[in-house]
């Protein structure tokens, strides 16, 4: 039989197990996840970024955790942001919505690994010293968005052949995408002949006083420049290039599913994908110099047929053979 002092011990010792149990349970990773935008409208690329990190085998809420930053499209808020989620310690830091971001991580830690998606050659950035094997604490993914700059001042001279001047709209805030755009619009317009006009809008109050001028001497076409800030203002460019009535050329699938005529850039949900995965599996243990900057490999063109008939346009059959989607 078992006296009472060895029954008591007994049950203490049941209690203490779970206690024990839970004492070596290891802690959940936090991901410090910085954005130069507001979350709003990103819904859709945030369920690309967390199927990443499933792949990877982490579920938010689950066996990770996600502290959120938002710059709200203030540039000048983002090194406080950064500096906070490397004071708090978190297991990565995951940065989007330009490069801002991503100098400002860059600039809060050299210890904490940091995976980085920006738009242009990280190399060009600063970000690493070599795509293949990084350096310091920095890998992530390259879009391509700003490369594909003069690819896309083709598409539109090939969609509105008699265009012999095109506005072009930068964002100021985001110097190196403005830098990189205009560099590499201004020589594909000069080789085939077009003009260009370069109007800076950093805030949507800039956005409608550029429309403004705009019409006081509409271009014959419209190119918007590849930006996280112009891009979450996407409904309001489609909105008043179609009220002006002008062929507009954008860098994303959700402009043309907005309405407006014709976009062509990355599959960006497919990159956030990517993007997961690789802070997934920098929580695993890798470190960023054995994981290569990827570079993004699915691209899209998407032509919106509804928008070219109400702007009177006759796309070219080979333009829309070539097209991945079109918008009837």
């Amino acid at each position: 039989m078992i006296g009472r002092r060895e029954f008591i011990t007994l049950l203490g010792g049941a209690a203490a197990w779970p206690m024990a149990a839970r004492a070596q349970q290891p802690a959940i990773p936090t991901i410090g996840f910085l954005d130069s935008r507001s979350s709003d409208a990103l819904s859709e690329r945030l369920r690309g970024f967390r199927r990443g990190l499933k792949e990877a085998g982490y579920v938010e809420g689950e066996n990770v955790t996600v502290e959120y930053r938002w710059g709200e499209n203030r540039v000048d808020r983002l090194p406080e942001l950064a500096a906070e989620l490397a004071r708090r310690q978190v297991a990565v830091i995951v940065t989007t919505g330009g490069t801002p971001p991503a100098l400002a991580a860059m600039a809060a830690t050299k210890t904490i690994p940091i995976v980085f998606l920006v738009g242009q050659d990280p190399v060009r950035l600063g970000l690493v010293t070599s795509l293949a094997r990084p350096s310091g604490n920095l890998t992530g993914i390259n879009l391509f968005a700003n490369e594909l700059e003069a690819k896309r001042m083709g598409l539109l001279r090939e969609l509105v052949p008699r265009a012999a001047r095109v506005t072009v709209l930068v964002n100021p805030t985001d110097l190196p995408n403005a830098e990189a755009t205009l560099q590499d619009v201004g020589a594909a317009a000069g080789a085939i002949g077009l003009r260009i006009q370069v109007l800076k809008v950093g805030t949507s109050g800039e956005i409608d006083a550029a429309f403004e001028k705009i019409g006081h001497e509409p271009p014959d076409a419209l190119f918007i420049g590849a930006s996280a800030f112009l891009n979450v203002r996407r409904v309001q460019l489609v909105q008043l290039a179609a009220f002006h009535r002008l062929p507009a050329m954008y860098g994303l699938r959700e402009y043309a599913e907005a309405g407006g005529l014709i976009s062509y850039g990355p599959d960006v949900v497919d990159a956030f994908r990517l993007w997961g995965t690789y802070a997934g599996r920098i929580l695993k243990g890798a470190k960023p110099t054995d994981l290569p900057v990827m570079q993004a490999s699915k691209f899209e063109l998407v032509i919106n047929h509804q928008t070219a008939r109400m702007l009177r346009l006759d796309v070219p059959p080979t333009l829309l053979a070539r097209a991945d989607e079109v918008i009837e």
